[in-house]
C-alpha cells in the first residue's frame, strides 16, 4: 500500500500530545530533559525523532517507542522516495529469484 505524504512525528508530537496538554515547548523540554531549541526542532520537523527520544515519549506520554521510531521511519522513506532518481541503479536479482 503506497504512502501518501506522511506527517513529521514532531507534527504529531505537537497536535496531540502537546497542545491538548497545554504544554509550552519549554515546559515540555524541561519535562523531557532535553533542550528548547532540540524540542522545537524535532515539532517544527527540522529533526527525527532518534531513539533515545522515543523512550523520553514513551516515558512522558505513555506511548509505545515503537510507535514514535515507525512514524520517524515512515516519513523519511517517504521523502527518500520523494527524492531518489533510481534510474541508474542496476538491478542485480529480481525479487523471487533463487540465488
Amino acid at each position: 500500500m503506497p504512502m501518501h505524504d506522511p506527517e513529521h512525528p514532531g507534527t504529531v508530537l505537537k497536535t496531540l500530545y502537546l497542545g491538548p496538554l497545554g504544554l509550552t515547548v519549554t515546559e515540555a523540554a524541561k519535562g523531557l530533559c532535553v533542550t528548547r531549541q532540540s524540542l522545537s526542532n524535532i515539532i517544527n520537523g527540522h529533526t527525527a525523532i532518534t531513539p533515545d527520544m522515543a523512550l523520553r515519549l514513551e516515558k512522558a506520554f505513555g506511548t509505545s517507542r515503537q510507535t514514535w521510531l515507525t512514524m520517524q521511519q515512515r516519513y523519511d522513506l517517504w521523502q527518500a522516495e520523494q527524492r531518489a532518481d533510481l534510474s541508474q541503479v542496476r538491478v542485480f536479482a529480481e525479487m523471487g529469484s533463487s540465488a
